[in-house]
């Protein structure tokens, strides 16, 4: 039986209204100019008010969202992101990653990620899964593994670049080859486009040669990730077959600088002889009439023979 899941990336949902002057001696300085000059014309509520009224028309196993809930990361920030998130749904319905701009500089735990713990977190009692906290995150739901990976770390100002620290690549072969041993069909998610040379080198994620050797070697049946607010189709060939990297544009724009409009995409994966069929619906905002309608239709034959 076909099951189906989705994916949004780079809402930018918060406001940074009455933010304090003593909050912004930092990074976060030139993060709130660029929110006064250009992204609070670009990230709308009403963008965002349309795609929750379009994602509650369907039933999903998991909604993946891959990072930059924030613009700055302020603890209000992300205060505001977890209401936004428990309007969406239950932690155990939607798992997410982190991005750039939630960890553009160093910040308590508590006041910051901890408030979004539950749905960074992985299946309890999995006997695939090692832990429930931290990354790389595991949850299985039918026969899809997704897998997520946190590539949001502090860098310099004017940089926004991602890495994926030594511990979570260390980790991440056994628990591919886990999930392949046990049939399931890999989603791998992430922020930071995980191809060399895919991405600005400021925007870059920086060890993308180590993770896209991780992948050539181990395997996937798709990766996804956001960052770059532009729709994007590539692929890795890997010992296990071809592997599709697809990348969403900010679920929240209007388009007004060059990036896409706001989309997202519905996954809809089924079980074939010798592989998957994965059918791909990419749901676009249209300003005429305020809402999300249908886009883009793709289907992929991913063979796994094996």
């Amino acid at each position: 039986m076909p099951q189906c899941f989705a994916q949004l990336s780079d809402p930018h949902l918060t406001s940074l209204e009455g933010v304090r002057r003593r909050d912004l001696f930092s990074k976060r300085g030139l993060g709130y100019l660029s929110w006064r000059r250009k992204r609070r014309f670009e990230h709308r509520k009403e963008v965002l008010e349309a795609l929750q009224r379009d994602l509650a028309l369907s039933e999903l196993d998991q909604l993946l969202v891959t990072g930059d809930l924030t613009h700055i990361g302020l603890p209000q920030e992300f205060e505001q992101a977890r209401q936004w998130l428990q309007e969406l749904g239950k932690p155990d319905k939607i798992a997410l990653v982190p991005g750039n701009h939630d960890v553009c500089v160093a910040a308590p735990w508590r006041e910051t990620l901890a408030l979004w713990q539950d749905y960074m977190s992985s299946d309890s009692g999995l006997s695939i899964a090692q832990e429930t906290v931290g990354f790389p995150s595991l949850r299985v739901r039918g026969a899809i593994a997704f897998i997520g990976l946190s590539s949001a770390c502090p860098k310099p100002p004017l940089m926004a670049t991602g890495t994926i620290d030594s511990e979570q690549l260390s980790k991440l072969p056994a628990l591919l080859q886990r999930t392949a041993d046990a049939g399931l069909f890999r989603v791998v998610y992430l922020h930071h486009c995980p191809v060399v040379g895919k991405e600005k080198w400021r925007k870059r994620l920086t060890n993308a040669p180590e993770i896209q050797a991780l992948l050539e070697e181990n395997g996937a049946e798709l990766v996804l990730h956001g960052h770059g607010h532009r729709a994007h189709y590539n692929e890795l060939q890997t010992h296990h077959g071809y592997l599709p990297i697809i990348a969403v544009p900010s679920a929240s724009a209007l388009g007004l600088h060059g990036a896409d409009i706001a989309h997202y995409n519905r996954y809809q994966i089924e079980r074939i002889s010798g592989g998957w069929q994965v059918s791909i619906n990419s749901r676009r905002y249209r300003p005429a009439v305020g809402e999300f309608c249908e886009g883009t239709n793709r289907t992929l034959q991913i063979n796994r023979s094996h």
